[in-house]
């Protein structure tokens, strides 16, 4: 079966770099060709960023509606600044493309609803890069939850904490300005947390509650966030995200990014997991997963190592070549959380239902 030819619309320094020359393999000195997608064009209202397209091999459109009107391009990723997926997702959507869109799908749940259900009115395949349940550890993880291996869990802690915006520069970036293009801890780094755990204990969370860290920095979005979750079944565990916790270097804040889940057997925990690694040796840490008994520590041995965005692209791909289409409902579900959150810490941490 012909591979499904995407073109991806905003080619910054995350989409060479992770999402080009990882995610469909133009880096050809690390990565073997994918077997279902491939990546023919670019475009990015920077036209400095047509050099670095073109190197890779992909044509270069003027823009996006030039890209979208390209016939032979099937599909698009789109990886541009968060304030314009919805409306580039909706664009691509109605000219006939399939569509996957970085996180978040868009800025609001009003407007993700509106792309879900324009897919889905179309038939066309939608997704959002939430990356991060490839990897191999998390995967890992999730299996020893399902069977058993920790015991019971009555409680687990996902986080992601470290340095970001006490530089004047920083500060002034969406993640630190823009809290309505979904800037801050929350919808930053959090929202990686939520799925991240509903997929590890394969169910959803229905409610939450939230307060804001102490205001210690010079940004206009929080500086971080404790947010309790409590899943369908009413079991609980927790989210820290922030950009105030300073953690000693690159080592002491990749390797915090991770988890930890409480059994009555065992402590599960995850070390650098939370990341846009997939566990290559090359990559500055290395990822790992710790079984505490308490008297004795076992490492726990991941299964097959798979890029984590190769693999998204591929069920993207996968999903059109098979006539079944993807939705939007967990990207849907996600911001929801995130709004969920930001409403409790405003009402005092009061507990918030999500539908």
């Amino acid at each position: 079966m012909a591979k499904i030819k995407y073109g991806i619309i905003g080619f910054g320094g995350i989409a060479e770099n992770r999402v080009a020359k990882e995610g469909f393999a133009c880096d050809k000195a690390r990565f073997v060709p994918l077997r279902k997608a491939q990546l023919v064009a670019a475009t990015d209202v920077n036209p400095a960023r047509q050099a670095a397209a073109e190197a890779l091999g992909l044509t270069w459109h003027s823009d996006s509606r030039a890209l979208l009107s390209d016939k032979s391009i099937q599909a698009v990723y789109i990886a541009t600044n968060n304030a314009t997926h919805a409306k580039l997702a909706i664009e691509a959507l109605r000219a006939g493309k399939h569509v996957i869109v970085e996180k978040p799908a868009a800025t609001t749940v009003a407007d993700a609803k509106k792309m879900d259900k324009l897919a889905k009115s179309r038939g066309l395949s939608l997704t959002v890069d939430h990356m991060m349940v490839n990897n191999a550890w998390n995967i890992k993880a999730k299996e020893l939850v399902a069977r058993g291996a920790l015991g019971t869990v009555s409680d687990s802690c996902f986080h992601m904490e470290f340095a970001y915006g006490y530089d004047p520069a920083e500060a002034k970036t969406w993640r630190c300005s823009k809290i309505e293009e979904m800037g801050g801890p929350i919808g930053d780094v959090a929202s990686h947390c939520f799925y991240v755990a509903e997929d590890v204990f394969g169910k959803k969370i229905a409610k939450v509650a939230c307060v804001y860290y102490p205001k210690i920095m010079k940004i206009a979005a929080e500086d971080g966030a404790y947010i309790k979750f409590f899943f369908e079944d009413g079991t609980q565990g927790s989210v820290n995200a922030a950009f105030s916790e300073i953690r000693g270097g690159a080592v002491g804040t990749l390797t915090n990014l991770g988890y930890e889940i409480y059994g009555d057997k065992a402590v599960l925990r995850g070390y650098g997991t939370m990341f846009q690694l997939s566990g290559y040796d090359d990559e500055p840490i290395r990822q790992r997963l710790e079984l505490d008994f308490g008297k004795k520590v076992e490492l726990v041995k991941p299964g097959k190592i798979q890029n984590i965005y190769q693999t998204l692209i591929e069920g993207h791909a996968a999903s059109i070549q098979a006539g079944k289409p993807l939705d939007a409902s967990g990207a849907i579900h996600n911001l929801a959380l995130c709004a969920a959150a930001h409403a409790s810490a405003k009402k005092g941490g009061r507990i918030i239902a999500v539908a």
